[in-house]
C-alpha cells in the first residue's frame, strides 16, 4: 500500500509542472521600480524611529527594575 501511494505521489509531482501554464514576464517600466523603491525607503525610514522608541522603552523598564532592586536591597539592609 505504501509503495502504491508513493508511486502515485511521485507521478503526480512529476507531471504538475506540465499544467503550470505560461509564465508572466515582468513588463513594468522603470517608473514602477522607482515607485516601489521609494515606498520601500519610506517604510525603512519609519522603522528607524520605531526601533529607537522600543529600545527606549526597554532601557526605561530595565532601569526601573534596577532601581526597585536597589531600593529593596537598601531597605532590607536598613532594617537590620
Amino acid at each position: 500500500m505504501k509503495t502504491a501511494i508513493t508511486t502515485i505521489f511521485l507521478f503526480l509531482a512529476s507531471i504538475s509542472p506540465a499544467f503550470a501554464g505560461e509564465t508572466v514576464v515582468y513588463k513594468s517600466g522603470i517608473l514602477v521600480s522607482v515607485f516601489v523603491g521609494i515606498c520601500a525607503l519610506i517604510v525603512v525610514a519609519q522603522l528607524v524611529p520605531a526601533l529607537m522608541l522600543v529600545l527606549g522603552f526597554i532601557k526605561a523598564s530595565v532601569g526601573m527594575a534596577h532601581k526597585k532592586d536597589v531600593a529593596a536591597t537598601e531597605s532590607a539592609t536598613n532594617r537590620n
